[in-house]
């Protein structure tokens, strides 16, 4: 009788993405050294998704950027990050004046 390789197990893993109207995640089932690129196109978002740029988006699983040739592995959740709509740094500042200006003390810092 001969040893018969078995076969590498799948890999549960799922891909998110959300965009303004609408939350999307799809389960899928992959082969040991895939990675995320491969995967988000498998999972059919870019097609849901027609205005998804992959090389402007970053990427990440569980909220850690990561890039597109990360290799996968059991339970990973990757999430497609949406640019953002405020610039972070300018949004405290605006913050900071209207606190400011309603005191009529300056405000402290966040």
């Amino acid at each position: 009788m001969a040893d018969v390789a078995a076969a590498p197990a799948l890999l549960g893993i799922s891909v998110c993405y959300a965009s303004d109207k609408v939350e999307w995640l799809r389960e899928l089932q992959v082969e040991p050294g895939t990675t995320i690129g491969i995967a988000i196109e498998r999972s059919g978002v870019l097609e849901a998704f027609p205005d998804i740029n992959l090389t402007t988006q970053p990427v990440g699983i569980y909220a850690k950027k990561k890039t597109l040739d990360t290799v996968l592995r059991e339970r990973d959740r990757i999430e497609i990050y949406r640019p953002l709509v405020a610039d972070p740094k300018e949004s405290r500042r605006k913050r900071a004046a209207k606190r400011e200006g309603a005191s009529g003390s300056p405000a402290a810092p966040d």
